[in-house]
């Protein structure tokens, strides 16, 4: 193949990134694709009633989600807007009581409150009915989101790059980057400085690698620069606190993805999504220690709470249908969306779990695979539904419990025919972008491949093939013996250390056969102790 740089150039050829000024953008430590934010269809009108209602001394409402781009983008609102006004408040709904996106009731509290200027943020664009209540109170509306608009708008100020009438060159935003291009707008208009701007590209990190939308275009530019920020020895107190408190040495979109999105996640799940925002926005050390301290106590009890609940599952897969749909009466309802995504991922199918949300109504959330939009199938059967909502991967929706077996057999029936169309709908692709000898894998390849960072959504961790290699030097690990490093060599006579996780028992026959193998996975930078080596993190033994 080549040098490392010739295969890190490969890797961008294959990703058809081939102009110089494109191969340099990407790679660049301070990437420059960045957006006029008024480029953003009705932005002009939502900064000039915002500004408006701050000089006439209005009250206002950040309104935002529970998750972590709903909360990071409500800390990007009142980080920056708090440089404004001090009659500014936040209401995050709660997942058990309210569920997603704006609500009646909930527009009552804040109104209740004397807001008069209501700005959602990764939620409202198709809250037609719920706009048009908080209008009937005296309130006026701008929502700000980026979620698909299938169904009738929101009848207000709406700023959604995903608006078909809108000409923003990059659809891509998660909830907190278009809630960033208001407040840059904001900052403009203003004429703020760019001081409180630049300092929220952390949250804006945090809610876009959360949110697993790609990582590309603007994103990676505000995921990079994010991510210097909170790398920073002067970052913000809070992340830098829940970073110890978690054991992150330095701070990449994969540890934000596995790290700390979970934690921020954990709050909402298991108590009051306000408790991270109050972390986040927290500048007192005691507060910050205390608040750390809970979501870290939160997110311990998530995983054990997952854990059980995943083991109940796996037990009532039968194996009969191709669109699992499982009633989990005894689940906490905050973890039904991972343990689903566990599921969808272990078993290759896509899942809805329902468990019971009062009144005779069962709360259903789900997770699909590649080539069946969920979003798309469920909506064929919408009559079915109180309330439903999500996209191509992943959907909420609440449903009587009467129709929970019509539901489960329209569905079936739906996977059937598209599996009549493709056959090998529930095959695994082993999918993978160039082919390694042992040899190639160096320290010198680990430290480049750095350079396609940050990795994650829409620009994944490349995957390389290593063919025809002798296993060795089988080392199993971890309480069941799920974990094995191994070396392996090639024909060449050059050597790699290997580590797989999590199936070492599935493959320990083809490994210990004495016969060759074929194996697919990762090239990682590994460092002990100051000493730098190589490790294949192996995802398939062929």
């Amino acid at each position: 193949m080549g040098s490392a740089k010739e295969i890190l150039y490969e890797i961008l050829k294959l990703r058809e990134i081939e102009r110089t000024d494109d191969i340099s953008e990407f790679l660049s430590a301070k990437p420059q694709k960045a957006y006029n934010p008024f480029l953003l269809l009705n932005m002009e009108a939502g900064v000039d009633l915002l500004l408006s209602e701050i000089k006439s001394g209005s009250r206002i409402c950040i309104y935002g989600d529970y998750d972590a781009d709903g909360v990071t983008s409500i800390c990007i609102m009142m980080s920056v807007l708090s440089a404004l006004t001090h009659n500014i408040m936040y209401y995050i709904p709660s997942r058990f009581e309210e569920g997603y996106g704006l609500n009646n009731e909930a527009i009552d509290r804040v109104k209740a409150q004397g807001a008069e200027l209501l700005i959602t943020v990764d939620c409202g664009s198709v809250s037609y009915d719920e706009v048009e209540y908080a209008k009937s109170l005296g309130m006026k509306v701008i929502v700000t989101d980026h979620h698909s608009i299938d169904s009738i708008k929101a009848d207000c100020i709406l700023i959604n790059p995903k608006q078909k009438e809108c000409a923003y060159p990059f659809k891509g935003l998660a909830g907190c980057g278009v809630a960033f291009k208001f407040a840059q707008a904001v900052t403009q208009r203003a004429a703020l400085g760019s001081h409180l701007l630049h300092k929220a590209l952390d949250f804006v990190a945090i809610g876009t690698v959360g949110d697993i939308v790609p990582l590309v275009d603007e994103n990676r530019t505000l995921v990079k620069y994010g991510l210097a920020k909170i790398n920073d020895a002067g970052g913000r107190k809070s992340i830098r606190s829940l970073v110890e408190a978690i054991s992150i040495p330095y701070v990449t979109a994969e540890r934000i993805a596995y790290g700390l999105a979970p934690h921020i996640n954990a709050a909402g799940r298991m108590a009051q999504a306000k408790i991270a925002a109050e972390l986040l926005l927290s500048e007192r050390d005691g507060e910050i220690d205390r608040l750390v301290s809970q979501l870290v106590e939160y997110n311990g009890r998530r995983r054990k709470l997952q854990d059980e609940a995943y083991d109940k599952c796996s037990q009532r897969i039968s194996g009969q249908d191709d669109f699992l749909v499982l009633r989990m009466d005894d689940m906490h309802e905050g973890i039904g969306g991972i343990v689903a995504g566990k599921i969808k991922e272990n078993f290759y199918r896509p899942v809805v779990i329902l468990t019971p949300s009062g009144q005779g109504l069962l709360k259903g959330t789900g997770r699909s695979i590649p080539g069946v939009d969920i979003y798309r199938l469920l909506k064929n059967h919408d009559e079915l539904f109180i309330r439903f909502g999500g996209h191509e991967s992943a959907c909420g929706f609440l449903i009587p419990e009467e129709n929970m077996f019509k539901f489960r057999e329209l569905v079936n029936t739906d996977i059937a025919i598209l599996k009549e169309k493709t056959p090998s709908l529930f095959e695994r692709e082993n999918k993978w972008e160039l082919k390694l000898t042992p040899g190639e894998a160096t320290v010198e390849l680990a430290k480049e491949l750095m350079f396609l960072e940050p990795c994650g959504e829409g620009n994944q961790k490349p995957v390389f093939y290593i063919e025809d290699v002798q296993p060795s030097s089988l080392k199993f690990m971890g309480s069941e013996e799920q974990h094995l490093k191994f070396t392996v060599t090639g024909r060449d006579g050059s050597s790699l250390e290997c580590v797989f996780f999590g199936r070492a028992q599935e493959k320990k026959d083809l490994l210990d056969g004495g016969s060759s193998v074929d194996i697919m996975g990762r090239v990682s930078l590994h460092i002990w102790r100051g000493s730098e080596s190589v490790q294949f993190i192996v995802e398939e033994i062929l």
